[in-house]
């Protein structure tokens, strides 16, 4: 009887921890509460359009601007794919990056306040080979700067990606 008990017990724990184990992990962008940003821009969309990997990479550049009365502090900035970097760029032209995917490495923190009223270019470069043949096709991917409340500004590219 106690044999049986051990057995249905091990089966359970066994089949709780599969269940966890396989379960999606919830993955956070920086320390993202899903609050909306104080930041603002004009273009939260770039679409490239048809692309060739024999080109190579892609910039687009976003002007992300402080609309409010008071200071932000751009804690991370951080990309949705290993293929996609973003840098600030400052407006004394200096720039800061460029940071890229969690989990694919180290991503520093960003640390950039961005006065009332001003606006830093935030230069996202996309990599059409980083993915190799299998990255052809049509591709989306998200740049996300969290500022330190934890709310966050999506920029986002989309590439048609041809050989």
């Amino acid at each position: 009887m106690n044999k049986n008990i051990v057995i249905i017990t091990l089966v359970v724990v066994g089949f709780v921890g599969l269940v966890l184990w396989s379960s999606p992990a919830q993955q956070s962008v920086g320390s993202s509460t899903g609050a909306e940003s104080a930041l603002a821009a004009v273009e939260l969309l770039y679409d490239f359009g048809t692309i060739s990997m024999k080109d190579g990479n892609v910039t687009k550049d976003f002007t992300v601007t402080n609309p409010g009365d008071s200071d932000i502090l751009v804690s991370s900035l951080v990309t949705s794919c290993m293929c996609t970097k973003a840098s600030i760029v400052r407006a004394d032209g200096s720039i800061k990056g460029p940071f890229g995917m969690p989990g694919m490495g180290f991503v520093p923190p960003a640390n950039e306040t961005i006065k009332a009223g001003d606006s830093r270019v935030i230069r996202v470069v996309y990599d059409p080979n980083a993915h190799g043949p299998a990255g052809v096709g049509p591709i989306d991917r998200l740049v996300t700067l969290t500022d330190k409340s934890g709310g966050a500004l999506q920029l986002e590219i989309k590439a048609m990606v041809t050989p």
